[in-house]
């Protein structure tokens, strides 16, 4: 049987890249089946190395909100480009992006620009434990905050027992440290504070969960949780990689009305070149080096492609408007979803705030990771997806992923994705 190109190039990815991909997510392993290898992207399309076009919803995880490959932020990367690609020494485009970020999100005093989302959590739980000489954190199950060692971890054989590492490679003394409690859980959540709460540095939270699907936790548990951590003195760091500057202007933290004590950043502030970010508390963040005795450093730190490419996309999301019309068009398309799953009789949900949105092959929507895990029928969603892939709608490659809208998608483009999706769901 003839490979198509695809196939032929995963082949070949593999003599030489762990796995055929760089990233694991990429390798198709939730829902079966080859990579798509794309070739290029612009506007709400992503092409593969055969031209097939597909209305991407991915965006790269979430950054490219403008759509891909921006006029104005391509200028801008040209432009940064051809002064230099990296100095290892102050530019006044940090400056710029610090100040901007700072104006945006009240909570951000000082901000500190890194290269990677999982730099910026793990730099930022650094901090806190420096700022309040305390070893443990609390993070939540089913929540993502890349791949540094305190936070590959699971909860052990109780809600509050001592952590175990969930990847080889990671001590079991690192993982110690580690409570892991149920997301959107109250009752964990004061049983945790009464136990531990003057022994945590911090917690943890994706405010909105991007990385069990798309989970909207309750106002009330965001509240007691800003709550028992001021009472108790811990740093309260909402992970901002997937909602920041995504589900609103000012993040989740301004969707909910929640002041965090620092907050981390991803790729989204250099529209989607490598960089992360994380900031808050002045006082939290006099801690760092140089101004503290907590080391954090990085050569390509505040990279000026990067601040001048954020600088460019930031020009467009400030216009007046701009995350109306984004959430307008989010909810269209999970209203028009939700409504061709129905006229099928197709147990399917769909939950979005601005332009982040999700969906779950389940009877009622998940409030948890066990909820995702043992409610929702992934089986059906890898059908799904690779149906939706042959209409030309570019999914996340797993059930346990969210996804994406960007200004560039047109509602012509969401006519086509209900349509495919209404194609989809009859033959499920």
């Amino acid at each position: 049987m003839t490979q198509t190109i695809n196939e032929q190039l995963f082949e070949k990815a593999k003599r030489h890249i762990a796995g055929g991909v760089n990233s694991p997510v990429r390798a198709f392993a939730g829902v079966g089946g080859t990579p798509v290898f794309v070739a290029r992207a612009k506007g709400a399309y992503i092409y593969d190395t055969e031209d097939h076009a597909y209305i991407d919803y991915v965006g790269s995880w979430g950054p490219m909100i403008l759509g891909h490959a921006h006029d104005d932020v391509i200028t801008a990367v040209k432009q940064a480009a051809e002064d230099g690609l990296s100095f290892g020494a102050p530019t006044p485009s940090e400056t710029t992006m610090a100040d901007l970020i700072a104006s945006i999100v009240p909570s951000i005093e000082l901000v500190r620009m890194v290269s990677s989302g999982t730099e910026a959590t793990m730099s930022a739980i650094r901090l806190a434990r420096g700022y309040t000489g305390r070893d443990k954190i609390v993070k939540f199950e089913g929540c993502y905050h890349g791949h540094s060692d305190s936070l590959l971890v699971k909860a052990g054989s109780g809600m509050l027992d001592i952590g175990e590492p969930t990847s080889k490679g990671v001590p079991a003394d690192f993982a110690k440290h580690t409570l892991t409690l149920p997301y959107n859980d109250i009752d964990a959540l004061k049983a945790c504070f009464e136990k531990f709460g003057d022994t945590l540095a911090c917690v943890i939270l994706e405010p909105i969960a991007g990385n069990m699907n798309m989970v909207i936790p309750s106002q009330e548990f965001q509240q007691t949780l800003r709550t028992l951590c001021t009472e108790h003195g811990v740093v309260l760091i909402f992970d901002e990689v997937m909602t920041g500057f995504r589900v609103a202007l000012g993040g989740a933290q301004s969707h909910f009305g929640i002041t965090p004590d620092l907050t981390t950043f991803g790729k989204i502030i250099g529209a989607g070149l490598p960089v992360g970010a994380f900031g808050g508390k002045r006082e939290i963040m006099e801690c760092i080096a140089p101004l503290g005795g907590v080391y954090q450093a990085g050569t390509l730190s505040g990279n000026p492609l990067a601040m001048r490419a954020g600088k460019a996309m930031f020009d467009k999301l400030t216009q007046d408007g701009f995350y109306d019309e984004l959430t307008a068009k989010t909810e269209y398309l999970v209203k028009g979803l939700k409504d061709a799953a129905a006229k099928h009789g197709v147990a399917f949900q769909a939950c979005s705030v601005g332009g982040m949105f999700g969906v779950f092959f389940s009877d009622s929507l998940p409030q948890n990771f066990n909820d995702v895990a043992t409610k929702c029928d992934a089986k059906k969603f890898a059908k799904f997806f690779h149906a939706m892939l042959d209409e030309g709608v570019y999914l996340a490659p797993s059930a346990f992923e969210a996804a994406f809208m960007s200004s560039a998608h047109s509602y012509e483009d969401l006519d086509k994705t209900i349509m495919a999706a209404d194609k989809v769901f009859a033959s499920l």
